[in-house]
């Protein structure tokens, strides 16, 4: 049976309704304190790849749940006064994630194109391995 809309399609309909950031713009904002950086990857592509320093990890399937303050698993992070940039690998687990968020009012915005081109443009990943 095909689908009535492919991820790829999905994807571009919430870049078309979401915040995107650059990955130079989300490098410069690594150390400001006024933002976020919130990590959707599973957590072997955590400790694969290294992450951003000071990111806060979310898998993905937990999201939601993680954001809503009524929610039994509700954390706190999410209730701070920031600026919240999400990412994945590519760019586009994080532009849907976003897309849903807004549709339940947490105003978020996403790294465009995800770690891979962060870690490509030279931006600082961390391994468990290495000190902060």
């Amino acid at each position: 049976m095909p689908l009535k809309i492919t991820a790829a399609e999905m994807v571009e309909r919430a870049r078309a309704r979401i915040e995107e950031i650059e990955t130079a713009d989300a490098i410069a904002m690594v150390d400001d304190p006024s933002v976020q950086i919130v990590d959707l990857r599973d957590p072997r592509e955590r400790a694969r790849s290294g992450y951003i320093p000071g990111s806060f990890h979310c898998p993905r399937g937990m999201l939601e749940f993680w954001v809503d303050p009524d929610s039994p698993y509700f954390k706190d992070v999410f209730a701070q006064d920031k600026k919240f940039v999400f990412h994945c690998a590519s760019g586009w687990r994080s532009a849907i994630s976003v897309a849903t968020l807004r549709d339940m009012g947490f105003d978020a915005a996403h790294l465009r194109e995800g770690f891979g081109a962060w870690a490509k443009a030279g931006g600082p990943v961390q391994r468990d391995d290495t000190p902060a």
